[in-house]
């Protein structure tokens, strides 16, 4: 199938992924007079004498804010806010497929982080929940900071912890498979931008000592004179605890893991081959990973990863967010923490059975319907133990 035409043909036929539907029907005067005035001035009332009662009479409880700037649209770069609303039509509809949960796209035209916080903010009362989507780095580690101590109410950015989440889970069951321990392993990151950084993070929660990040100027360490501006100097501090010089060649030697989020066809088969045995490789650039498949696994890799439908063990964060938001909502939570994002990607893993479980079945699919509750209760569960729960 051309994907490509058929996709613009289906936008042009719908014209709109998503519309609103009424849950109460209108057939009357008595009808209108309960959703509308003169009845609905009462809930007004109660929600202004406890604000907290806008998620038990209104849908917010079960809303999410789908928003973007569009400055890191998939693949496409900064392509502004408009162009971006089809994506984030697409995630809606996602929500609403393995979460059940109403989500709303919005595109800010606005690149300023000042801008993007107060508008976010001054409609965070209107959600349950803000997932920042598409924003580039590094502003999109200060806009989420910002917002996270100004709203209580989640607020995630799905291209940062979705896909820790899920690279931790698939991690997780790589290494049943080769039995290695997750406090031993040496793990080179390459390409610490938004996903980058949020995986060595998540990793290092998980357990993992030996982490080396890797950008286009070469091994992450204090001192290195060139790009090591903001978040990559934090990197700097907490990466390469033995000291390795160089760049991704030299940091791959005696690797055990791989984690690309980088550039197209950047790792080579040799690289593979000085790595520790059994070899994890992660090669998540879309669309064109940072070694295809059929040459890591020549190489030797025992377990390959991408982004990519077209082959095993695809990394897709829809595995996450709808499960995260919908165990977050259901508790009215005013925050997603560390534990439930590591709840999560625990409870993505063992969805997959001994059975189950191969070198090219380390994730469950998508369309499993056993991912929804289970990472939802995770998450449920892990916030009621972190006190981040409303109800």
């Amino acid at each position: 199938m051309d994907y490509k035409q058929e996709a613009l043909n289906l936008h042009e036929k719908l014209s709109g992924k998503l519309e609103i539907k009424s849950r109460v029907t209108l057939k009357n005067k008595d009808d209108l007079a309960l959703a509308y005035t003169p009845g609905v001035a009462q809930p007004c009332l109660e929600i202004k004498k406890d604000i907290s009662k806008s998620f038990t009479l209104t849908r917010r409880w079960n809303t999410v804010a789908v928003i973007t700037d569009g400055s890191a649209v998939l693949g496409l770069g900064d392509i502004g806010p408009e162009a971006g609303m089809p994506v984030m039509e697409g995630k809606c509809i996602l929500f609403k497929e393995f979460g059940d949960v109403d989500a709303f796209p919005l595109c800010i035209r606005s690149k300023d982080v000042d801008e993007i916080v107060k508008t976010i903010t001054l409609l965070s009362g209107s959600f349950g929940g803000i997932n920042l989507e598409d924003i580039s780095a590094p502003r999109c580690f200060e806009i989420e900071d910002r917002l996270k101590e100004l709203c209580d109410i989640p607020v995630f950015h799905d291209d940062q912890h979705g896909t820790a989440i899920v690279v931790s889970a698939a991690l997780i069951n790589a290494l049943k498979l080769t039995g290695k321990k997750i406090e031993e392993i040496k793990v080179v990151q390459n390409g610490p931008g938004a996903a980058g950084t949020a995986i060595i993070k998540m990793l290092q929660a998980l357990g993992v000592k030996d982490i080396i990040a890797v950008d286009e100027h070469g091994i992450l360490s204090l001192g290195r004179e060139a790009g090591l501006e903001g978040q990559k100097e934090e990197l700097a501090k907490i990466t390469n605890p033995r000291k390795i010089k160089g760049g991704l060649k030299e940091a791959l030697v005696d690797a055990d893991v791989f984690i690309g989020t980088s550039v197209a066809n950047c790792l080579q088969g040799e690289m593979i081959k000085t790595m520790n045995s059994k070899p994890i490789i992660f090669a998540l650039a879309n669309p064109v990973p940072e070694i295809l498949p059929e040459k890591a696994k020549e190489a030797g890799a025992m377990i390959v990863c991408t982004g990519r439908s077209d082959y095993p063990n695809q990394v897709n964060n829809v595995l996450v967010f709808p499960g995260v938001f919908r165990g977050a909502l259901d508790v009215q939570a005013s925050q997603i923490t560390e534990h439930m994002k590591i709840a999560a990607a625990y409870a993505i893993a063992e969805i997959l059975d001994e059975k189950e479980l191969s070198a090219d079945n380390v994730l469950p699919s998508i369309f499993d319907s056993r991912v929804k509750k289970a990472v939802s209760e995770a998450v449920k569960k892990a916030a009621v133990e972190d006190g981040v729960n409303r109800i």
